[in-house]
């Protein structure tokens, strides 16, 4: 699956440099949108395999944008997975509740990373 295309929506630019370090290692192409608009933006033009989702972002959570993302036409069924530090419990539950297809928690395990992208690459 490591031709696939995998939009980043994540404000932290740290985060976004070692998801995109990690997944392009693994011959994923990463597009990165660095808040909710510049997200939807992108999808104007893109139809990615995969969405990574942060939940906490300044102009718009998640939660709201997974719903948004989910009313686009085309969009009903692209894999979207939250990836968060939110970890309390209820957090994982609240993200599938919002249309999330998973949920992958922080800090980013690197090693991991690339087999969890794979698995909800596979379900689609």
């Amino acid at each position: 699956m490591g031709s696939a295309t995998i939009l980043n929506i994540e404000d932290n630019f740290d985060n976004r440099l070692l998801v995109r370090r990690v997944l392009t290692a693994e011959g994923y192409k990463i597009v990165e949108a660095g808040n909710a608009g510049e997200g939807l933006e992108a999808l104007k033009t893109l139809h990615p395999d995969l969405i990574l989702m942060d939940i906490n972002m300044p102009d718009m959570d998640g939660y709201s944008l997974t719903a948004r993302i989910r009313s686009l036409p085309g969009f009903e069924s692209v894999p979207i997975v939250a990836l968060t530090a939110n970890v309390m419990r209820g957090d994982r539950e609240k993200s599938l509740e919002a249309g999330c297809d998973g949920y992958i928690q922080k800090p980013i395990d690197v090693d991991l990373l690339p087999q969890q992208v794979d698995v909800y690459l596979r379900k689609r």
